[in-house]
């Protein structure tokens, strides 16, 4: 164990400064460990080929570092990130504005923090106004984007949901033996006509409509119970994602009943 006692440390009271003052005065190599972060960082170098990916949306933060409030920021923008990690098509990003001036002009950035919305279909970019605590930016995302994600990264119960092949649904449900098959023709064509997103969705309606037609009415019931309790242990996010989506969908099968 090192012990300064006769230097009196004047230097800033951060991890990397004590480390920095540790090292110096006592000869070692301390080197902390880094937290994950899930906030992209673009430079000059990235920043068109990610933000202007007319496949992602992005929300980008123009910050300096000795700005007070975007240091006040950073913790709930990291919070911002962490929700939407599963989300491919969701970019959370931030540049430092101060350091590459020439960026944060070309996109009118006149303090800090500035936050900028660019989504799929206008990377012109559009202001942010919206609050800055998390459930204010995670309900602005899910908007905007149409994801599905409440303040802790999980998927809601709205999350999959297609409102057409709901209604679908429920005419199999109510459908005769002989009617089924028709209904779920057109279930897999409604389907097909899905874009984006929504055709990961659409193919799990037609499977679990023919697990339906196959199984029987009861499999439903039984499946969401299953999935509840699978749910219920310590699981990957991502096997969580997968399994809430199909919990969301035979729920209609199931309150058609």
């Amino acid at each position: 164990m090192i012990v300064f006692l006769f230097n009196r440390y004047e230097g800033a009271r951060n991890a990397e400064a004590l480390a920095e003052y540790v090292n110096k005065e006592g000869g070692t190599n301390v080197k902390l460990a880094a937290a994950p972060q899930n906030v992209v960082v673009l430079t000059p170098d990235n920043f068109d080929e990610i933000v202007l990916d007319q496949n992602k949306d992005v929300l980008v933060e123009f910050y300096a570092p000795w700005c007070g409030h975007c240091k006040s920021l950073a913790p709930v923008y990291e919070k911002v990130a962490t929700v939407f990690k599963q989300e491919e098509g969701v970019v959370i990003a931030n540049l430092d504005a101060d350091a590459h001036k020439s960026l944060g002009e070309k996109y009118g950035v006149s303090g800090f923090p500035t936050l900028k919305f660019f989504p799929k279909d206008n990377k012109a970019g559009q202001d942010y106004e919206g609050g800055r605590d998390l459930d204010e930016f995670v309900g602005f995302i899910n908007e905007k984007v149409g994801t599905s994600r409440d303040s802790q990264g999980q998927l809601t119960s709205k999350a999959g949901i297609v409102e057409s092949l709901d209604a679908l649904v429920k005419e199999l449900v109510a459908a005769s033996e002989e009617e089924k098959k028709t209904i779920l023709s057109r279930i897999e064509a409604e389907a097909s006509n899905l874009k984006g997103s929504t055709t990961r969705y659409g193919k799990l309606y037609s499977k679990l409509a023919k697990s339906y037609i196959e199984k029987g009415s009861g499999y439903a019931t039984k499946e969401v119970e299953r999935l509840g309790r699978v749910l219920g242990k310590s699981i990957s996010p991502v096997k969580a994602d997968e399994l809430t989506l199909k919990r969301n969908i035979l729920s209609t099968f199931v309150a058609s009943s």
